[in-house]
């Protein structure tokens, strides 16, 4: 049972671009009504999808790494493969459909 790692500025490089597992970056913060909305999802997804990892990065505590990936809305997710962003989301969404853009951005 996958559960989605809390990472921060300096667990960034070797736990999403250096990962050989394609990861769902979900960059949030406490006080954000639909991050907590989305929180849940992202939790059942992480137990639910086999060969994805999840991780979530708190805004307010890594400001510098949520600039250098132009996060100006929250929660913003990320698709990242091979160390690059291949995809991204910025706002809520029901559960089918992140779980369809988690599908899409890792499809070979």
């Amino acid at each position: 049972m996958a559960a989605v790692k809390d990472i921060n500025e300096s667990q960034f490089d070797t736990e999403v671009l250096k990962s050989e597992t394609p990861t769902v970056v979900d960059f949030w913060a406490p006080w954000c009504g639909p991050c907590r909305m989305v929180g849940p999802i992202i939790e059942e997804l992480a137990v639910e999808m086999e060969g994805v990892q999840f991780v979530k990065v708190n805004v307010d505590d890594n400001q510098e790494l949520a600039s250098k990936y132009g996060v100006q809305g929250i929660p913003t997710i990320l698709f990242v493969k091979g160390g690059e962003v291949v995809d991204g989301q910025v706002g809520a969404m029901p559960k089918e459909v992140l779980r369809e853009k988690v599908t899409g951005a890792f499809q070979d």
